[in-house]
């Protein structure tokens, strides 16, 4: 089995402070960093550190070489990045000592995929994961073709836009959301028909709504260091462990470790476990 991820690739560039600004404050940053980021790229990180086989569909720009080295030499397979005309993507995440952040988006490359592009999806198998998201413009289309491709389909609903999401959800087997991307859903679009709905809730834990039933993970409780791109983590952990043939709480509890090692360390992609070491993990 495989998981293909269309999804975005993004610099992460990296501001630590005492605290997060108020508008129209300036502060002095303690630390700066730039590491390999975007949600995409993050989610096909985690997927392929689970020892999944992991191919990315997505775009850099002309100065985008180093992200597509990193990937790869994380596993994941790098043939279906292209090379677009604007520049790569990137993040302005400000870290305060709390481990909380707030992050600034630009698309770039991100934004400019084409139809085309899906081609990529023509190597899949039934069964097979889609993971997609919100930071590239093809989900909507991309849902649509795993899913008439009889591929499993998990979408992050984030970042969250009603319009985007609407497009995606006739197509999908599992939603994926934190519970404030959560409580913007219900109070857009009220209860949704899909079949598994996944809701991570940082320190509390996550939550798989089916069939009326939940089941509930706890969270593995650590002292959190930098919380950014834990929630991709969880994801590519995810999805990795359906395609690895786990049951949804057992694949949920992977997930948590991976998660819970993360946010003990600074950084993104640049921080997630090693297969060998969520195993190892004891909090």
């Amino acid at each position: 089995m495989a998981i293909f991820s269309l999804g975005s690739i993004n610099a992460d560039f990296f501001y630590y402070v005492d605290r997060l600004p108020e508008p129209g404050e300036t502060l002095a940053a303690n630390e700066y960093a730039r590491g390999l980021g975007g949600k995409g790229a993050n989610q096909s990180i985690a997927a392929a550190l689970a020892g999944s086989d992991v191919r990315h569909i997505g775009a850099v720009g002309d100065d985008g070489d180093w992200a597509i080295e990193a990937m790869a030499d994380r596993g994941v397979g790098t043939a279906s990045i292209l090379r677009g005309d604007q520049p790569t993507g990137n993040a302005t995440i400000i870290v305060d000592t709390d481990a909380e952040n707030v992050i600034t988006l630009y698309p770039g490359a991100n934004a400019t995929l084409g139809v085309s592009e899906l081609s990529a999806l023509d190597a899949a198998k039934p069964g097979d994961i889609l993971l997609l998201q919100n930071e590239v413009n093809l989900s909507a289309a991309a849902a649509e073709r795993g899913k008439s491709l009889g591929m499993t389909v998990l979408y992050s609903a984030a970042p969250f836009e009603v319009t985007a999401v609407k497009a995606v959800l006739p197509h999908i087997d599992m939603l994926l959301l934190n519970a404030v991307e959560h409580e913007q859903l219900t109070g857009s679009l009220g209860d949704v028909d899909v079949s598994r709905v996944l809701i991570t809730r940082g320190a509390d834990g996550a939550d798989l709504i089916e069939a009326g039933e939940t089941t509930h993970v706890p969270a593995v409780k650590v002292d959190p260091i930098d919380t950014t791109g834990a929630g991709d983590c969880f994801a590519g952990y995810l999805a990795a462990g359906f395609d690895q043939g786990m049951d949804a709480r057992a694949a949920m509890e992977l997930a948590a470790k991976a998660a819970a090692l993360k946010v003990t360390r600074r950084g993104t992609s640049d921080a997630f476990p090693s297969r060998a070491e969520v195993d190892a993990f004891k909090a």
